[in-house]
């Protein structure tokens, strides 16, 4: 009995500790882990914070896409664009607390002017839309 005790609270202590990391999420923090993906050229760690459904814009390529083929579809842009570098030049937030980043991301010789807009949806933000122009 004594057993089976200690192990519901175990799990339910390991429960609420996940919770209160997901919710323990800062717009700073969500800023940065999608600037270091971006920054890596690491899709599938980008992709992680994308929604189910994302307004995604690259050259050539531009769209609503399901996460699985955003995520396919920036993994391209990556293996064809791989970074040099990218900085955020400024980052801000609305009245209904979205955040958004403008940065620059450079790639050999080439520029692009990149955007995201991040959303908080019930206890997690996620990328709503994503941006790599070619400056």
């Amino acid at each position: 009995m004594k057993r089976s005790v200690f192990l519901v609270l175990t799990i339910i202590f390991t429960v609420s500790l996940s919770y209160a990391i997901i919710l323990d999420i800062t717009p700073d923090d969500i800023n940065t882990e999608i600037a270091n993906a971006i920054k890596a050229g690491d899709a599938a760690k980008l992709a992680t914070y994308f929604n189910s459904t994302i307004d995604l814009t690259v050259p050539d390529n531009d769209g609503t896409f399901s996460k699985a083929q955003a995520e396919l579809i920036v993994k391209d842009f990556f293996s064809k664009n791989p970074p040099k570098s990218f900085v955020v030049n400024h980052s801000g937030s609305s009245n209904d607390g979205s955040l958004f980043s403008v940065g620059t991301y450079i790639s050999g010789s080439k520029s692009y002017r990149t955007y995201f807009l991040v959303k908080k949806t019930t206890a997690t933000f996620s990328i709503q839309q994503l941006q790599f122009e070619l400056q």
